[in-house]
């Protein structure tokens, strides 16, 4: 098995697509972490304060939105490449309800995002609480037809 696994959570398919392609130039497994009660699109109108996604951004630390299935041999990774769009400059709480649910000590995670626009914000910062005994490396945001032969060059740097 590999000892590399990409996991990420797409709210439209374009992260998701950059995760294939990523597992592809790393050579390695992918997990998508799929949200146990779906997202609507009304649920994910940032411009409407009341829609999900906004409540679950504007209070982060007490929201973690529970996933729908789970990795059942994490500790065979080494490696974890987590994906997901940014949402308010940082990592959708999914994220760190997938990140919590394991103990990823001796794991290094590696955050990578899509975007609209926005650059990574906070989300290394954010992340850090919910990778306990992990080495989080900075994580970098791309365009989600981001070629195969980049994306492995921006993981062999690392």
């Amino acid at each position: 098995m590999s000892k590399k696994l990409v996991a990420y959570f797409s709210a439209s398919g374009v992260t998701a697509k950059l995760a294939k392609t990523l597992s592809n130039a790393v050579g390695a497994d992918l997990f998508e972490i799929k949200p146990e009660q779906p997202y609507t699109e009304a649920d994910l109108n940032w411009n409407n304060p009341k829609s999900r996604s906004s409540i679950e951004m504007k209070e982060k630390k007490d929201f973690r939105p529970a996933v729908a299935d789970k990795i059942g041999n994490i500790e065979q990774y080494d490696v974890i490449y987590v994906g997901f769009p940014i949402w308010w400059y940082v990592a959708p709480t999914i994220i760190n309800t997938f990140l919590e649910q394991y103990d990823l000590t001796g794991k290094t995670v590696i955050p990578f995002a899509t975007s609209g626009g926005s650059g990574m914000g906070n989300t290394n910062r954010e992340l850090k609480v919910s990778c306990k005994g992990a080495i989080l490396k900075e994580g970098k945001r791309f365009n989600a037809n981001t070629s195969e032969n980049t994306l492995k060059e921006w993981a062999e740097s690392l």
